[in-house]
């Protein structure tokens, strides 16, 4: 069964300096039949404008993943870490027994966009930890990269969580398949671009919940990118 969320049926917050979409609920927006899909919590589209973005701020026991699309992302963090985000690179921090970072936009003109996706981890009180890598566009075209694994196989991050995370770059008429193992599910959102889910269109900003399927069907019909979260 494949079950579309459609990109205006997402919750909205508008801030002048932050444009966020939310696919499940988070903040202020709250929807009890959209809590999250399995482990998988949070998924944001955020936009922020030049120069703005969230002060220190805290987290605890969550697997937190951020995918720049456009623009650039600066990260500082409690354990140290420094490093500014760009398109093809993937952000992976456990935030584990606590960690504070803040986010910000150190471009002076161009707006960032990115999105940002929270997974419960497979336990709490884990020790914090940060990984980042670049994946780039010839490992993502027209195929299924995987960014995030919980085993790290293939150069992927590693996750606290039975869950794999692949990204791709779709050029027109190609096709991608995964088969979801038994007694998983996945989700397919869409940040760019339009294609079909086993012969159902979807647009940027849409995702889809893949519950029982033994094999999906991913075409683009213009070039697309897309994430695929393959769950437990």
């Amino acid at each position: 069964m494949i079950t579309l969320r459609r990109s205006a049926e997402r919750g909205h917050t508008n801030l002048g300096w932050l444009d966020s979409h939310h696919t499940f609920s988070f903040g202020d927006y709250r929807d009890p039949d959209q809590m999250g899909f399995g482990h998988l919590r949070v998924i944001n589209e955020d936009r922020v404008q030049p120069g703005q973005g969230f002060g220190t701020h805290g987290h605890r026991d969550m697997e937190i993943l951020s995918f720049v699309l456009s623009g650039s992302l600066e990260h500082q963090d409690s354990m140290g870490t420094g490093s500014v985000i760009r398109p093809g690179d993937v952000q992976r921090m456990s935030a584990g027994t606590g960690v504070t970072h803040s986010e910000s936009n150190p471009s002076p003109r161009a707006p960032v966009h990115f999105l940002q996706v929270w997974i419960i981890p497979e336990r709490g009180g884990l020790a914090p930890e940060y990984e980042q890598k670049t994946f780039p566009d010839g490992e993502r075209r027209n195929r299924l990269c995987l960014a995030v694994s919980p085993d790290g196989r293939d150069g992927s991050l590693t996750i606290h969580q039975s869950a794999r995370v692949y990204v791709s770059t779709l050029q027109p008429a190609h096709s991608l398949v995964h088969a979801p193992g038994a007694g998983r599910r996945a989700w397919l959102q869409v940040t760019r671009g339009t294609l079909g889910l086993n012969g159902t269109g979807m647009k940027e900003g849409d995702g889809a919940a893949i519950r029982g399927e033994t094999r999906v069907e991913i075409t683009a019909r213009e070039e697309a990118d897309l994430f695929l979260f393959d769950l437990a």
